[in-house]
Protein backbone atom coordinates (compact mmCIF):
# COMPACT_ATOMS: atom_id res chain seq x y z
CA UNK A 1 0.00 0.00 0.00
CA UNK A 2 1.35 3.40 -0.97
CA UNK A 3 1.84 6.02 1.73
CA UNK A 4 -0.63 8.87 1.64
CA UNK A 5 0.70 12.03 0.03
CA UNK A 6 1.56 14.60 2.66
CA UNK A 7 -0.90 17.45 3.09
CA UNK A 8 0.06 20.76 1.55
CA UNK A 9 -0.16 23.58 4.10
CA UNK A 10 0.85 27.21 4.01
CA UNK A 11 4.23 27.62 5.71
CA UNK A 12 2.93 30.62 7.67
CA UNK A 13 0.82 28.25 9.80
CA UNK A 14 4.00 26.68 11.17
CA UNK A 15 6.08 29.85 11.38
CA UNK A 16 7.74 28.82 14.66
CA UNK A 17 8.91 25.30 13.76
CA UNK A 18 11.13 23.82 11.02
CA UNK A 19 8.46 23.33 8.37
CA UNK A 20 10.47 20.77 6.39
CA UNK A 21 10.95 18.52 9.43
CA UNK A 22 7.36 18.28 10.68
CA UNK A 23 6.41 14.66 11.33
CA UNK A 24 2.76 14.71 10.27
CA UNK A 25 2.02 11.37 11.88
CA UNK A 26 3.92 11.61 15.17
CA UNK A 27 2.75 15.20 15.73
CA UNK A 28 -0.78 14.79 14.38
CA UNK A 29 -2.57 16.60 17.22
CA UNK A 30 -0.18 19.56 17.02
CA UNK A 31 -0.63 19.81 13.25
CA UNK A 32 -4.44 19.55 13.43
CA UNK A 33 -4.70 22.16 16.20
CA UNK A 34 -2.35 24.55 14.39
CA UNK A 35 -4.20 24.19 11.07
CA UNK A 36 -7.54 24.97 12.73
CA UNK A 37 -5.98 27.84 14.67
CA UNK A 38 -4.20 29.57 11.77
CA UNK A 39 -5.18 27.88 8.50
CA UNK A 40 -7.63 28.85 5.80
CA UNK A 41 -10.36 26.73 4.20
CA UNK A 42 -7.96 24.90 1.87
CA UNK A 43 -5.58 24.08 4.74
CA UNK A 44 -8.50 22.62 6.71
CA UNK A 45 -9.55 20.55 3.68
CA UNK A 46 -6.00 19.18 3.35
CA UNK A 47 -5.97 18.37 7.06
CA UNK A 48 -9.25 16.48 6.89
CA UNK A 49 -8.19 14.61 3.75
CA UNK A 50 -4.93 13.48 5.32
CA UNK A 51 -6.07 12.61 8.84
CA UNK A 52 -9.75 11.76 8.33
CA UNK A 53 -12.65 13.26 10.23
CA UNK A 54 -12.40 10.86 13.17
CA UNK A 55 -8.79 11.82 13.99
CA UNK A 56 -9.49 15.53 13.39
CA UNK A 57 -12.54 15.41 15.68
CA UNK A 58 -10.61 13.63 18.43
CA UNK A 59 -7.72 16.13 18.29
CA UNK A 60 -9.98 19.20 18.28
CA UNK A 61 -12.16 18.03 21.16
CA UNK A 62 -9.02 17.42 23.28
CA UNK A 63 -7.19 20.64 22.32
CA UNK A 64 -6.21 22.80 25.29
CA UNK A 65 -6.48 26.04 23.33
CA UNK A 66 -8.11 27.43 20.21
CA UNK A 67 -9.07 31.08 19.70
CA UNK A 68 -12.77 31.55 20.37
CA UNK A 69 -13.72 32.27 16.75
CA UNK A 70 -11.86 29.12 15.72
CA UNK A 71 -13.79 27.02 18.23
CA UNK A 72 -16.97 28.11 16.43
CA UNK A 73 -15.41 27.13 13.10
CA UNK A 74 -14.22 23.75 14.40
CA UNK A 75 -17.65 23.11 15.91
CA UNK A 76 -19.28 23.73 12.54
CA UNK A 77 -16.73 21.65 10.60
CA UNK A 78 -16.89 18.55 12.80
CA UNK A 79 -20.54 18.90 13.82
CA UNK A 80 -20.00 18.84 17.58
CA UNK A 81 -21.44 21.33 20.08
CA UNK A 82 -19.05 23.84 21.63
CA UNK A 83 -19.64 22.35 25.08
CA UNK A 84 -17.79 19.18 23.98
CA UNK A 85 -14.55 21.08 23.30
CA UNK A 86 -12.02 20.94 26.12
CA UNK A 87 -10.68 24.38 25.18
CA UNK A 88 -14.19 25.86 25.37
CA UNK A 89 -14.77 24.38 28.83
CA UNK A 90 -11.36 25.60 30.05
CA UNK A 91 -12.19 29.08 28.80
CA UNK A 92 -15.49 29.03 30.73
CA UNK A 93 -13.78 27.85 33.92
CA UNK A 94 -10.92 30.36 33.73
CA UNK A 95 -12.11 33.50 31.96
CA UNK A 96 -9.22 35.54 33.40
CA UNK A 97 -6.63 33.46 31.55
CA UNK A 98 -7.61 34.88 28.16
CA UNK A 99 -7.16 38.67 28.33
CA UNK A 100 -7.49 39.26 24.57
Amino acid sequence: MEPKPKPVFEKRIFWDVDFEKIDYDAKANFVIERVFERGDVEDIRQCRRYYGDEKVTEALLKAKFLPEHRIYLASAVIGKPMEEFRCYLLRQLNPGLYPY
